[in-house]
């Protein structure tokens, strides 16, 4: 995807920033402790489903280090995330466990997101500044642009990020979000993990443009491709995007270029198999630590699955409860 020689140049600015980062052992390991559970917790969910034990959801296997490269560059409490169903490497970097994960996908009535009332991965949690994803395809960018101008009226630090597939481009609501970020200069990061197809559709045919980047510039913003196996690219261009963000700058929007790995066959674009050689090739990390790191996730994961396969289902009592406003019936009928 680098034919032209403005694609190239794009590409080699991402290269010089990421050989220019400073980063510590301990991070990278944390990194790559993140990557590895979630690519375990997807394939713990993968065999739920296939098992008819669940429905619903969809991989992010190879989409692990483009959240979680986004995620190591924003501040945890203070900014906003506003995700879609392919995030679960990026809600589990955020600090959601993975019991909650699977009590989701399992519907049980513990749920942490949804007290087991909605579809799995309509991801949200108050605590991490996840706020939940509409059913239909893109609107999260609108809601980003819109808490972006909130925190600007009440100027607030916060910068809101927001995740979607090259799909969403081709909704209007992405072009409007763009728009309207682009005309009052929020602090709103759009970043599209672009797998090259939209559920079953091709690219292709369903946009005239090559890069989703291109699009940035009819909207006054910087349009960024970056390698979204590349973890170090991944942050080196999402520091640029929050800081321009936080410094008054205006939005950014950001094209991670991601495999669609549906299998466990080695693929030379795994991103989690790329940190790893990465790691190895440094001597931060050995075979036999890496053997142990796998296996001790490995307890903590089926700990976890078992925990919410124990689980009670919702009460059907409780059917109608988050429907209607228990303070607003109370006021009706004194009224």
């Amino acid at each position: 995807m680098r034919e032209s020689d403005h694609d190239l140049l794009r590409w080699a600015r991402i290269d010089a920033r990421r050989l220019s980062l400073d980063v510590s052992r301990e991070h990278l390991l944390r990194w790559y402790r993140q990557m590895l559970l979630a690519r375990l917790v997807d394939d713990r969910l993968a065999d739920l489903r296939a098992g008819g034990y669940a429905s619903g959801g969809a991989s992010c296997r190879g989409h692990e280090a483009a959240q979680i490269g986004c995620i190591a560059a924003l501040s945890i409490g203070t900014d906003f995330i506003l995700p879609y169903y392919r995030d679960l490497a990026a809600m589990l970097a955020l600090g959601m466990p993975p019991r909650a994960i699977f009590l989701n996908q399992l519907s049980r009535g513990s749920d942490p997101i949804s007290n087991g009332r909605m579809r799995p991965a309509q991801w949200n949690s108050r605590a991490l500044n996840v706020i939940s994803a509409s059913g239909l395809v893109g609107t999260q960018t609108l809601h980003a642009a819109g808490i972006a101008f909130a925190a600007r009226i009440r100027g607030e630090a916060a910068v809101a990020l927001t995740f979607f597939g090259e799909g969403a481009t081709s909704q209007g609501d992405f072009h409007e979000a763009l728009n309207f970020a682009g005309l009052h200069h929020l602090p709103v990061i759009f970043v599209c993990e672009n797998n090259g197809i939209a559920l079953s559709t091709p690219q292709g045919t369903q946009m005239p443009v090559q890069h989703v980047a291109d699009r940035a510039a009819a909207y006054g913003m910087p349009g960024v491709i970056v390698d979204g196996t590349d973890l170090l690219a991944v942050i080196a261009t999402a520091r640029d995007a929050f800081a321009n963000a936080r410094a008054g700058k205006g939005p950014t929007l950001i094209e991670v270029v991601v495999p669609r790995l549906a299998t466990d066959a080695p693929d030379p674009r795994d991103p989690v198999l790329a940190l790893r050689g990465y790691l190895l090739s440094r001597q931060d990390l050995t075979d036999a630590q890496d053997e142990r790191l796998r296996a001790d996730l490995g307890i903590m994961i089926d700990a976890a699955l078992q925990e919410a396969v124990n689980a009670p289902s919702p009460d059907p009592a409780t059917v109608a409860e988050h429907l209607f406003s228990d303070s607003g019936a109370s006021s009706r009928k004194e009224a």
